[in-house]
């Protein structure tokens, strides 16, 4: 493993760390990224070095016991693992994740010509209504710290800057949404999420 790496040239070793780097960092790596100033999809300069260096990559993760996974379909590598250990997610965020991945899975089997879904701020608090999911309504501040989290673990793009945030701003939802949960998963927690909801108004909590 060793020897493959230092045959690599200088520039090839750059982006070799970089990409192993980004992967760890972010657990996903993602072919194409949005771009807010083009209006368009990017290819994403680190996904290449690691889809081409596939082998490598893993044997080094393999050390730590983390496996590395690549999903073309997709376009998405991602790291999984017991050793892989996310950040801990606020309530909000975990509601957030459920919901954008319901959403995901509908616009997906609506349109098969696509991996990528658009969704809104209020789409999605108008779900989180429908389900029960939250007794009350959170500060702009909140939204903002949890889609700032979503994006930099490239679930989600906003389509505006995060300070200019509001009930109608678009987000691109990625494709790694779907890594996270499974379709039949989020359907369970959801529901489990909404009968704790109903107990905390019932309490008057």
């Amino acid at each position: 493993m060793i020897d493959y790496y230092e045959e690599l040239g200088f520039e090839e070793k750059r982006r070799v760390t970089e990409s192993i780097q980004q992967l760890y960092r972010q657990t996903f790596l993602l072919e194409r990224r949005y771009d807010r100033k083009t209006g368009r999809y990017q290819v994403n300069r680190d996904y290449y070095p690691c889809s081409k260096h596939l082998e490598f990559i893993r044997a080094y993760f393999a050390i730590m016991d983390i496996e590395v996974v690549e999903n073309s379909q997709m376009g998405v590598i991602y790291i999984r693992g017991e050793q892989v250990a996310g950040e801990k997610l606020s309530r909000l965020a975990t509601f957030y994740i459920l919901i954008l991945k319901l959403i995901y899975d509908e616009q997906m089997s609506a349109v098969s010509t696509s991996v990528n879904a658009v969704t809104s701020i209020g789409e999605i608090h108008e779900k989180l209504g429908a389900y029960r999911l939250l007794s009350k309504q959170p500060s702009m501040t909140e939204i903002r710290r949890t889609l700032a989290l979503l994006k930099r673990y490239q679930l989600i793009e906003p389509l505006d800057v995060l300070e200019d945030i509001d009930g109608q701003s678009r987000l691109v939802i990625y494709p790694t949404i779907h890594v996270v949960l499974m379709g039949e998963d989020v359907r369970e927690l959801i529901g489990t999420y909404g009968e704790e909801g109903e107990e905390d108004d019932e309490s008057g909590l």
